[in-house]
């Protein structure tokens, strides 16, 4: 009884951790009168840093197998931000995956991954597509600077000479 509570437990946590990375759709436009595509809105706040909302439009395509490579992300501050916060993200060059979605049956997944630039204390959000289309990753880029809140770290002034 006790094992079956722990994968049930376990289960339970799992769709709660895909359920997190599900965002809100605040936005859908309709890209004509003939066709099944619009173009989705969804907002999305970053587990890790609450105090960032990215808002990511991309194309969704029923019914049809188009290869919906296309997406534009625009991140912003939208509630606090603290440095102890800034202290559980992952600082390596390569950051780390925050929001994941399938796009099509294609196998293609929208990935936004953050990046901390420590030079100008900025968070940067880098949407992308897992697969290539055309030659090329379809990929966008958002910045949140962390000036003017509670994470930003002032840098000590060195002496003057005189």
């Amino acid at each position: 009884m006790e094992r079956h509570w722990m994968k049930n437990t376990a289960l339970l946590g799992l769709a709660t951790l895909v359920l997190a990375g599900c965002g809100d759709d605040v936005g859908k436009v309709s890209l004509g009168l003939f066709t099944t595509k619009d173009v989705v809105i969804d907002a999305r706040q970053d587990p890790k840093v609450p105090g960032v909302t990215c808002h990511i439009s991309r194309v969704e395509a029923d019914l049809s197998l188009a290869d919906p490579s296309d997406m534009s992300i625009s991140c912003r501050q939208t509630g606090p931000i603290l440095a102890a916060q800034i202290a559980t993200i992952d600082k390596s060059k390569n950051g780390e995956v925050v929001f994941s979605s399938s796009l099509s049956v294609l196998f293609k997944t929208l990935k936004v991954r953050r990046i901390y630039d420590a030079g100008s204390q900025t968070l940067m959000y880098l949407s992308y597509s897992t697969k290539e289309t055309s030659g090329s990753h379809k990929h966008s880029l958002s910045t949140v600077p962390l000036y003017g809140t509670e994470a930003w770290q002032s840098v000590a002034t060195a002496p003057s000479g005189n």
